[in-house]
């Protein structure tokens, strides 16, 4: 599915820009690169822009006209940052982006981005079924061609399913017991140590399960505690 989402970039000024996006579709597994009538490709500044999506630039396709770009899409989402007289289906690049990815389980979908200087004319945009526009700030609407590609393509990325994998070891739960274990030990240590009174200990004690009920501590965290409460712990030093 990822490989039927098609960047497009109409009329693209630098070729720097053109290595960037490359570079920002090949992060978010996107491959397919059409460019519509660039003013200088191939270009040693694209390559070094690309920073080893190399292969995304070997792959895009320059052809001379949008709709050679978009003619087998059953869907073109056309990226625009300026309001139109004429009301068109308009969608944040959240939203355009899951039209996208559901539309691509079948046939390609097209991501049309203009110029840098003047982005896509009205022609071209009337050639797009659906306009995609960041919420930007807007007293400064002005969005880089490759920051716009990157942000869109982040986003297909996550209407396509992606997750951020897990970064640790599965955590091992702790049963009620051994929760109680730790309560006591620590009414023991604390009482041993003057800091509360035996004869009065509940709301120390009961502030301190609530502590510990929202830090939900696994087996490691749990052995941690009770090695430093039995490190910690006055009569342990008395018996030395």
């Amino acid at each position: 599915m990822m490989a039927r989402l098609r960047v497009v970039l109409v009329g693209p000024q630098h070729p720097g820009n053109i290595g960037a996006a490359a570079r920002a579709m090949k992060v978010m597994g996107l491959s397919d690169l059409v460019l519509v009538a660039p003013e200088r490709y191939p270009d040693a500044e694209a390559t070094a822009r690309a920073s080893g999506a190399d292969d995304v630039l070997a792959g895009a396709r320059v052809v001379d006209t949008l709709e050679a770009a978009i003619g087998d899409c059953v869907l073109a989402i056309g990226t625009s940052a300026r309001a139109r007289r004429t009301s068109w289906p308009l969608a944040d690049p959240r939203t355009a982006a899951e039209r996208a990815v559901a539309a691509a389980a079948r046939q390609p979908v097209a991501l049309v981005f203009g110029r840098e200087r003047s982005g896509l004319t009205n022609a071209e945009l009337d050639r797009c079924q659906l306009h995609l526009q960041v919420p930007t700030n807007p007293e400064y609407a002005s969005l880089n061609l490759a920051a716009a590609v990157q942000l869109v393509a982040y986003e297909l990325r996550v209407a396509a399913g992606a997750r951020v994998a897990a970064g640790e070891a599965p955590r091992e739960p702790v049963t009620a017991a051994d929760m109680e274990g730790l309560y006591g030990h620590w009414q023991a240590v604390l009482e041993a140590s003057g800091f509360i009174n035996h004869e009065h200990p509940h709301m120390l004690m009961r502030r301190l399960r609530r502590l510990f009920n929202r830090a939900a501590p696994d087996r490691i965290e749990l052995n941690i505690l009770r090695g430093a409460l039995r490190s910690l712990d006055p009569r342990r030093r008395g018996d030395d």
